[in-house]
């Protein structure tokens, strides 16, 4: 019995075994095409879309593309999970070529060589599928056929028809061919919008596979397929950057149309870098979107490909020239005499006339200002052939005493030609700083032609610091010259400073003080055009602000007093305190600080100054009398008359006597308008 049911067992598991193995070998499908990629032909800007550049009468391209593609056949469950991936890693090397034909027709070619390919086997929707059957195999052999219908690479717009015919050089088993010729026609589009390029294609693939060829539940049959890619021009147009989109469907059944294991959809994102000698690069990689037939999860590419630059046909032109001059017919205003050649197209390529030239300074008389008179070549028309005038004056160089100066007309011939000299000092009014007065010659421009001492104070132009301003002599080269008061940059500027009790408001008594407060109001006598002026106080940074601030403001104030009191309206004064607000420069040391104790006279609103003879003048500082003791005969001469006192005639004296020269008297001050600028205003004031 026990052997019995032995034996019974054995027999069945065998049955069970060969039954099995039956309905395995009875369901094992065969391959298909399963990489969806397939590269444009060569000479394309892009990596599967077509940029349409047919341009040239038999102009090559020719190029590899290498593919790797990562699961692009993978077995799933009813839930979506992977079973196994039939084909899991795919190597592809596109070897291709193309040519051009009458800027019109191009025909290509493209021929795949699977490098490596290795995958396992797994069921599918009850069907056994093998892994690919050998690591490296020959693709299906592709022919392209494109012709362009309207618009040129590079334009708005342009299109194109055409096909491509992939023969069954291909295997199954290998997964790199369907066993059959596939027929696909296509209509493509591209163009550029200034750096923006894009391209689209639709087309029908027609596959001539059983109707048992079957994935996932779905037909694998013919398809309709799109792309478009849209990228951006750079650096010249040698780079091009965007992504690429294509997908299709099989449309042999309702259920495979759209259907999720037969509409593989993936983008790609590339880079295209083309060079001036025709060689291209490019490298891209994109995901597949959908999880159907033929749509891997990863694809990545690298190309490189030479096309041959396009080179623009110049039509040959036929060059006629009659006469033989070396002139062409269409150029030559007398094309039957041979001539010269002349920028002026009617006497281009005509003889030669000798023009006249009358006066015979080689100067023809159509171009010659003074046809009459001999002359010299000049750039300017009214110039040119006229007698020699290097200055421009408009007197000729032969009646010019300064030739080589412009000048003006003079009786003088020895100034005949010469520079304006209104004062005759021998100093060109252009350089001559006082033009109507006679004055020396000074390398300092602001002296150079006026008088040793411009401003009559006594002290030299070149030590005087103040020499538009009269005033004292002053061992401070900063002072020297200068007045004790005077108008600048908005202010009543000072030399020295107002001095008053220390700690206190009160103004010291003595010269000092009094020296520059009679300054002060004597430029606001003088110029009654300051109709406001604020007197500010400050003080050092030594002691505390509270204590300072109303210091400075008392001390203000009685400087506002005392000028009120000597007969300036009070509703031309303010004042105002800052303490150590304010300072000149920072409080460093003891000559800082003396600096910042001080008083300011700041100008608030300026009136109409009085017409020029009538305004108000300050008088200078009298010149202190000097005494002398002389034995000789002395001559004086005339003194000039001032805006105070007569002119004096000469006189001739001889004596051996002790004389005292009367003090020089006061000169009128200027105008606050031309004040000269000043020299930097003494910081010297009481401590606190």
């Amino acid at each position: 019995m026990k052997l019995d049911k032995l034996i019974r067992s054995l027999l069945l598991g065998a049955l069970g075994v060969l039954a099995l193995e039956g309905v395995s070998l009875a369901q094992v499908a065969s391959g298909f095409v399963v990489n969806k990629f397939e590269p444009a032909e060569r000479g394309s800007d892009w990596f599967t879309l077509d940029s349409l550049d047919l341009r040239g009468h038999t102009r090559p391209a020719i190029g590899t593309t290498l593919q790797y593609n990562y699961a692009p056949l993978v077995a799933r469950d009813a839930d979506g999970n992977t079973i196994a991936r039939i084909v899991e890693h795919q190597a592809i090397a596109h070897v291709g070529a193309s040519m051009t034909f009458g800027d019109r027709v191009r025909l290509g070619f493209d021929l795949p060589f699977q490098i490596y390919a290795q995958g396992k086997q797994g069921l599918e929707a009850g069907k056994t599928y093998n892994g690919p059957a050998n690591m490296s195999s020959v693709g299906d052999f592709r022919f392209g056929f494109d012709f362009r219908l309207f618009g040129k690479y590079g334009d708005a717009f342009t299109t194109s028809i055409g096909t491509q015919i992939a023969l069954p050089t291909g295997t199954r088993e290998n997964y790199n061919g369907d066993g059959s010729p596939r027929f696909e026609p296509h209509l493509a589009f591209a163009g550029d919008l200034g750096p923006l390029a894009y391209a689209a294609r639709i087309g029908y693939m027609s596959r001539a596979l059983s109707t048992g060829d079957t994935w996932s539940g779905g037909t694998i049959g013919s398809e309709v397929n799109a792309a478009v890619a849209l990228g951006i021009r750079a650096m010249d147009r040698k780079l091009l950057i965007g992504p690429e989109f294509f997908a299709s469907t099989v449309i042999d059944d309702k259920a495979s149309f759209f259907g999720k294991a037969t509409t593989p959809a993936e983008v790609l994102l590339g880079a295209h870098f083309f060079m001036e000698n025709g060689l291209r690069l490019g490298a891209g990689a994109g995901p597949g979107i959908t999880s159907a037939m033929g749509s891997p999860d990863v694809r990545v590419l690298l190309s490189i490909e030479w096309a041959a630059p396009y080179k623009e046909e110049v039509p040959e032109v036929v060059v006629v020239d009659k006469d033989g001059d070396g002139i062409v017919d269409l150029e030559d205003a007398c094309p039957t005499v041979a001539g010269v050649h002349t920028t002026d197209p009617k006497t281009n390529g005509c003889p030669v006339v000798k023009p006249k030239d009358k006066d015979g300074d080689g100067i023809i008389d159509d171009v010659d200002a003074c046809p009459e008179v001999p002359g010299v070549p000049n750039d300017d028309p009214k110039k040119n052939g006229c007698p020699s005038d290097k200055d421009n004056d408009g007197i000729v160089d032969t009646a010019d005493a300064c030739p080589d100066v412009p000048g003006v007309a003079s009786e003088d011939p020895k100034k005949n030609g010469c520079p304006p000299d209104k004062d005759n000092d021998g100093i060109a009014d252009t350089d001559d700083a006082c033009p109507d007065v006679p004055g020396i010659r000074s390398a300092n421009p602001k002296f150079n032609g006026c008088p040793a001492d411009k401003d009559g104070d006594g002290v030299l132009n070149d030590v005087d610091a103040c020499p538009d301003e009269p005033g004292k002599a002053d061992p401070d080269p900063a002072k020297n010259g200068c007045p004790m008061a005077f108008v600048q940059a908005g202010q009543i500027k000072i030399l020295d400073q107002v001095k008053f009790k220390t700690a206190s408001a009160d103004i010291l008594p003595g010269k000092d003080s009094e020296e520059v407060l009679q300054a002060v109001l004597a430029v606001m006598k003088a110029h009654p055009e300051i109709k406001k002026v604020r007197i500010e106080g400050h003080t050092d940074d030594k002691g505390s602000a509270a204590i300072n601030k109303p210091l400075s403001a008392n001390r203000a104030a009685s400087v506002v007093k005392w000028l009120v009191a000597h007969g300036i309206e009070a509703s031309r004064l303010s004042s105002q305190g800052f303490g150590p607000d304010r300072p000149l420069v920072p409080n460093k040391d003891e000559d800082s600080r003396r600096q910042n104790r001080r008083v300011e006279f700041h100008i608030d609103e300026m009136g109409t100054a009085p017409p020029p003879g009538t305004a108000a003048t300050t008088p200078a500082p009298a010149t202190p009398a000097i005494k002398t003791t002389t034995t000789t005969t002395t001559t004086t001469a005339p003194k000039p008359a001032t805006t105070t006192s007569a002119a004096k005639p000469a006189t001739t004296t001889t004596t051996t006597t002790t004389t005292t020269t009367a003090p020089k008297p006061a000169t009128s001050a200027k105008p606050a308008a031309s004040a000269a600028p000043a020299p930097k205003p003494s910081a010297s004031t009481p401590t606190k």
